[in-house]
């Protein structure tokens, strides 16, 4: 059981972005993935969620693979991505954002799945009917996770969750993807600020220009400075 991706290559107007990626992403763990700006995370988890397609390698969940699917049947075989960039609908109100995430579910387990997010961001219950075009940045990607929960995966990809916003504001967020992980969410998480991501994963992806220069736990990268120097400098 585990999200597995295996020598993805992924390419973008014929430049390869991603050059042979291999990774794991376990139920109830933190997968990290660090690196600069340019280094191929972002297109990474694109093409995990189907909004790009890859080149070679295999993508598979729990056993099935998934690489080049569309976005919807990525979504039906457990993955849920919350893209970079706390992207909301921004004329519909907050609850109406989380139902139209709810589409790949049972009526009633819509109605479930939308109070488990405002369970996991009381915040947003007590603006349920607020345009979430109004909201701060931070309660936007609050709406962008609820978003992708709404789904109920087993595997959640989050991009650049920090990027942009005040530290208490982190610390929330972080506080929930830990509530998920407790629960059996397998976490991608792909960020630019080293704390935010080494104080909550269990391995750690690095990448440069593409290319995946380490792949551990975590404890490996705390001791060894140098693992990140090379990847960032």
């Amino acid at each position: 059981m585990a999200l597995k991706i295996e020598n993805l290559r992924v390419a973008v107007a014929g430049k390869e972005v991603v050059k042979g990626a291999d990774l794991t992403v376990e139920p109830g763990k933190v997968a990290a993935v660090l690196g600069a700006n340019g280094a191929g995370k972002s297109e990474l988890v694109l093409a995990l969620a189907g909004m790009l397609p890859s080149t070679a390698g295999r993508v598979t969940v729990d056993g099935h693979r998934i690489e080049n699917h569309a976005p919807d049947a990525v979504r039906r075989a457990g993955i849920a991505a919350v893209p970079e960039g706390h992207r909301v609908l921004s004329s519909l109100s907050v609850e109406d954002n989380l139902r139209a995430a709810g589409s790949v579910l049972e009526a009633r387990e819509v109605e479930e799945a939308l109070q488990e997010a405002f369970d996991l961001f009381p915040e947003l219950a007590d603006r349920r009917r607020q345009l979430a075009g109004t909201l701060s940045g931070g309660q936007q990607q609050m709406v962008a996770i609820g978003h992708a929960i709404m789904a109920r995966p087993r595997y959640l990809l989050i991009d650049e969750m920090s990027l942009g916003l005040a530290p208490l504001i982190v610390k929330r967020l972080v506080g929930a993807i830990s509530s998920l992980v407790s629960q059996g969410t397998g976490v991608l998480l792909v960020e630019q600020f080293t704390e935010v991501a080494l104080g909550i994963a269990d391995t750690v992806t690095v990448m440069r220009t593409g290319d995946v220069r380490f792949s551990g736990a975590v404890e490996t990268v705390r001791a060894d400075p140098t693992i990140l120097d090379q990847a960032y400098f």
